[in-house]
């Protein structure tokens, strides 16, 4: 009969692995798909789960939108904001005025790291703000003015 590995603790021991793999590849940004781990420790979604809760806690990793994980590295700031919020932030980062094309829905998702519906969400929300304007599914999108009009609460 086969030794069969204990299932506690081998979400530890995944835990473990991935943070090598962290150590020794300092470009890394993502961890590796569940699935993939799943596969190849032959352990259920929950364990690897659990072992990327570990990395969460000690600060390692983060899920993000999409069911996948990235990477925090030591000192890294990370900005919390809503999406909208930070996409508003590419009319002052980019320089762009009133009347200026706004970048496409997939250049953002790839500058934010998220999906282009995700991004398309936010940008409803930045035209709803009369921040952009559009002129159609499918048209480019203005910049209509420089900063988000601020509720009154």
């Amino acid at each position: 009969m086969a030794h069969q590995a204990s299932p506690r603790g081998t979400y530890l021991e995944i835990a473990a692995e991935v943070k090598v793999q962290i150590a020794d590849d300092p470009d890394m940004t993502r961890l590796p798909p569940v699935a993939d781990l799943m596969q190849r420790r032959r352990v259920s979604r929950g364990v690897v789960l659990r072992a990327f809760d570990v990395l969460r806690e000690e600060g390692i990793a983060e899920p993000v939108p999409g069911g996948r994980w990235r990477v925090i590295r030591a000192g890294e700031q990370v900005d919390r904001r809503p999406l909208d919020e930070r996409i508003a932030d590419v009319i002052t980062a980019d320089g762009l005025a009133a009347g200026d094309a706004f970048p496409s829905a997939s250049a953002l998702a790839g500058r934010f790291g998220v999906s282009r519906p995700t991004v398309t969400k936010a940008l409803d929300k930045l035209e709803a703000a009369g921040v952009l304007a559009s002129e159609g599914q499918g048209k480019t999108r203005t910049v209509r003015a420089a900063v988000p009009a601020q509720e009154e609460g």
